[in-house]
């Protein structure tokens, strides 16, 4: 019914040639300049789920009230010695502080002065015992340092314990490690290549370590979300800062990034990056693929333009329609390219082949008007199909294949419209003849009849990949983990696998939030037993337990150690003399005391190092003072103010730390993190699941990540029966047949089963990004079972040596050319992408090129 309208559509656009070409130069025209304007990408995976859902609406709402745990630019900062760490950070947060146009807030946690100051409360009483045993004990040698902080303090510290050797009185026992570490010091001073010295270490031994190895700068950059990366002025401002840094300058800090910020942003690099260099390669294989296909390059630059300006005019369409585009919606030009290139390789085939009934070749014009009654309908048909297909998914709550289904479903019918006027256009043009050739695949004739003869075996081998690929469906795991799509050797990725280690910088949290501080403290009581919980923490969690006894405690050791630690006027910096005195004095007193040292002792190790110290030059000596007493004043100042501890409740939290746990209007918020190991879909389940068994209206990562998973599953079970339904019912107007309908919906839904056994045989994991793969394999699917079996219908009795066969054959060797260059991506996500469109691309051809010439009935074929 609609083969003439489009022939004659089709000889009106070839005549009128140039007419067209402008038309369509300003439609491309505006469409680009509106998607210039109007068009943006976001990597913020939360974006891509409808904010209806009651999970999504939960996560919303914790976003919204706690706005300072989103959009974070983490510096981590680990360092040969934890004072080198602090001060780095402190150096860093004080440059970010003074860069307001890229910095909202800057923030160091661990150097907050209530935890700092009540730092001792939150030890356990066994190791709170530890620490200050040992610093009382070592209060002699802490009080001469106190009155003179430099070296010169410490060499004369230093001979008290030869005093306490001579005569006997001294128990070394518990301060080998600190002498070890003076010995290794003294000596690398002597040698003229000091280092600073950790006196946290020296004071706490392994204690020093119980806050973590790493230190943290937070910041909530400026976002510029007219840019693909919103973050990336203020990385930039950031990386400079720490590259000016002294102890990153020297080598002894190291600084990583990471954050929601700097992972998303990594995330369009490398994404970008991949589609770059795999479009690069992929483009020379198309053009062969192309070239083979319709022989000149006469049709390619139509086919190529064609191509363009179709995905130019999508691109047009998704920024009206969409505005904004995510992760998965963006795949939409693989989309456009992989099926609009079917309909006009095609349309060119099919004019290449046309003939005029003596057998010569018909004029240009007259070959494109019948290659229009020919074959327009049956794109037509294939369009329609398609953009039910991809229709289907728009109704659903998960929002980036909605977005993606929209823009793809609207820019078939484009591409339509594309073949139909401005292919015909640039084909009269470039004048093109019909070949004397045959442009079918004359080797394939023994394979159509072998098809016919042993129709059945081969049907019956479908069938059982049918029936095996539906009972491996439910073997089918989907991880919506957005970490697993992301290339794990992006800094900020790295920095993060080395935090999950550590339960509290988890990305697998979960947040409640309840009515006011009594039911946070009752809920983190129950979630805290959970087996898979680490801990949940509240506002209260920050108070210290057992003040009474830690306080008294503490306050006995400061009664003995305050009254040497507060000195009004030390001792003034020594000079290189002084210091070079004191030096040679204390080895004199060591060396009186060598006689009762054991062999290896570290005493006899920091006499020598003294020794030569004390002949050391000017600048080698000072050197060593530096090093030695550089962050001496800092720790004997840390150590006053914890010993100074007081007793703190609730209303004592300071609001820096408050506005995390609790709001204005008095509720809480009860934050829960895991024990290690939630990096797997299973785990991440049970985890979850226990918390709901405490807490239903639980939100936060983990929730987020197992609901997400949850929603695409049902998006994309909804969405396919409905694409189902609805291309069945263009099938049925179409073609007007049961029968034909179900040709070719039977190779479509086999090519899924067996993309399922593929699937799961590999195996390959489905994720959101490679989810995709669904609505092209409907897409294509439609396509390539449409025009054969509409040509069944018209009498072609050799299907596989067809020109039908040979375009579909370069269609899919050009689709998968893309797909394969996808595949070859160094970003998980963007090569399982690739290798899951691959894989489905394979099983529609299959399908297409084996099992739909063995389904058409044989009695027909024969009689035609």
């Amino acid at each position: 019914m609609l083969s003439l309208p489009i022939g004659r559509l089709v000889a009106a656009c070839s005549r009128r040639a140039i007419l067209v070409l402008l038309l369509f130069a300003v439609l491309v025209g505006g469409a680009l300049a509106v998607s210039m304007r109007r068009l943006d990408v976001t990597t913020d995976t939360s974006t891509m789920f409808s904010a209806k859902l009651p999970w999504k609406t939960r996560s919303d709402t914790l976003a919204r009230l706690f706005p300072q745990q989103q959009d974070q630019l983490v510096a981590v900062i680990d360092a040969d010695l934890p004072e080198e760490a602090q001060e780095t950070a402190r150096a860093l947060a004080a440059q970010l502080r003074q860069d307001g146009a890229h910095f909202l807030s800057v923030n160091v946690p661990q150097q907050n002065p209530y935890l700092v100051d009540h730092g001792l409360l939150f030890l356990d009483p066994k190791n709170l015992q530890a620490v200050l045993d040992s610093t009382v004990t070592a209060q002699p040698f802490l009080g001469g340092l106190a009155a003179d902080p430099s070296g010169r303090g410490l060499f004369d510290a230093l001979s008290l314990i030869a005093l306490g050797v001579a005569q006997g009185q001294a128990d070394l026992k518990g301060f080998r490690p600190a002498l070890e570490a003076f010995a290794a010091m003294l000596e690398q001073a002597a040698d003229g290549q000091a280092q600073p010295l950790s006196w946290e270490r020296m004071l706490s031994g392994s204690l020093a370590d119980l806050g973590g190895q790493y230190v943290f700068v937070v910041t909530q950059p400026r976002l510029d979300y007219g840019s693909f990366q919103p973050g990336g002025a203020a990385t930039e401002a950031m990386q400079r800062a720490i590259a000016g840094l002294e102890f990153v300058r020297s080598g002894h800090a190291r600084v990583h990034l990471t954050g929601d910020v700097q992972i998303n942003d990594e995330e369009f690099a490398t994404v970008a990056q991949g589609m770059v260099a795999g479009l690069v390669g992929s483009l020379l294989l198309v053009t062969l693929w192309l070239f083979l296909a319709v022989r000149t390059w006469r049709i390619i630059v139509p086919i190529v333009i064609t191509l363009v300006s179709g995905l130019m005019l999508t691109t047009g369409f998704a920024a009206l329609a969409v505005g904004t585009l995510n992760l998965i919606s963006v795949a939409f030009a693989i989309l456009f390219v992989g099926i609009a290139v079917d309909f006009a390789i095609q349309f060119s085939v099919r004019f290449r082949a046309q003939r005029l009934p003596d057998g010569s070749v018909p004029p240009v014009q007259s070959a494109l008007e019948q290659t229009g009654v020919e074959t327009g309908h049956q794109i037509l048909v294939a369009a329609m199909a398609t953009m039910a297909g991809f229709l289907a998914f728009t109704p659903t709550a998960f929002v980036g294949v909605a977005q993606l289904g929209l823009i793809a479903g609207f820019g078939m019918v484009i591409a339509f419209l594309c073949t139909v006027t401005l292919l015909p256009a640039l084909l009269r043009l470039f004048r093109p003849a019909p070949t004397h050739r045959a442009t079918g695949f004359a080797f394939a004739r023994p394979m159509d009849r072998a098809l016919r003869v042993r129709r059945v075996p081969v049907l019956s081998v479908f069938v059982f990949l049918a029936v095996l690929g539906a009972a491996l469906s439910p073997m089918l795991s989907f991880d919506a983990d957005p970490l697993h799509t992301k290339n794990p050797h992006s800094e900020g990725m790295l920095t993060l696998k080395l935090l999950m280690r550590d339960p509290q910088s988890s990305p697998y949290d979960a947040q409640v939030l309840v009515g006011d501080l009594a039911q946070a403290q009752a809920l983190a009581a129950r979630l805290s037993r959970l087996p898979l919980v680490d801990d949940a923490m509240w506002l209260g969690s920050l108070v210290p337990e057992d003040q009474t006894a830690k306080l008294a405690m503490i306050q006995d050791a400061a009664s003995i150690l305050l009254p040497t630690l507060v000195v009004p006027n030390p001792a003034p910096a020594p000079d290189a003399a002084a210091l070079r005195r004191s030096a040679a004095k204390t080895a004199h007193a060591l060396g009186g005391v060598l006689d009762k040292l054991p062999a290896g002792d570290p005493l006899r190790r920091i006499q020598a190092a003294l020794a030569r110290l004390a002949q050391a030059p000017d600048g080698q000596i000072m050197a060593a003072d530096r090093a030695l007493v550089r962050f001496l004043p800092g720790q004997l100042d840390l150590l006053r103010r914890m010993l100074s501890a007081q007793k703190v409740g609730i209303g004592d939290i300071p609001p820096s730390i408050r506005q995390d746990y609790l709001l204005p209007d008095g509720r809480a918020l009860v934050s829960v993190h895991p024990r290690a190991g939630m990096d797997s879909d299973a785990a991440l389940r049970r985890y979850v699941a226990q918390i709901r068994s405490v807490a239903p209206d639980a939100g936060g990562n983990a929730i987020d990540i197992v609901e997400s998973a949850t929603t695409m599953v049902h998006a994309f079970v909804f969405a396919a029966l409905s694409a189902i339904v609805m291309i069945a019912a263009i099938l049925l107007v179409a073609l007007r047949r049961l029968l034909d309908m179900a040709l070719v919906l039977a190779p479509l839904l086999l090519s899924a089963l067996m993309t399922v056994v593929v699937v799961v045989l590999l195996p390959e994991q489905l994720n959101f990004a490679n989810i995709i793969a669904l609505p092209l394999l409907l897409g294509v699917g439609v396509s390539f079972n449409i025009y054969f079996v509409m040509n069944w219908r018209a009498g072609v009795r050799s299907p596989l040596s067809s020109p039908t066969a040979r375009a579909v054959l370069f269609s899919a060797l050009t689709t998968g050319t893309a797909f394969g260059s996808l595949a070859a991506s160094h970003h998980p996500g963007t090569a399982s992408m690739g290798r899951l469109l691959l894989l489905s691309l394979a099983c529609t051809l299959l399908a297409t090129l084996v099992f739909v010439p063995a389904l058409l009935p044989k009695r027909v074929i024969d009689e035609r």
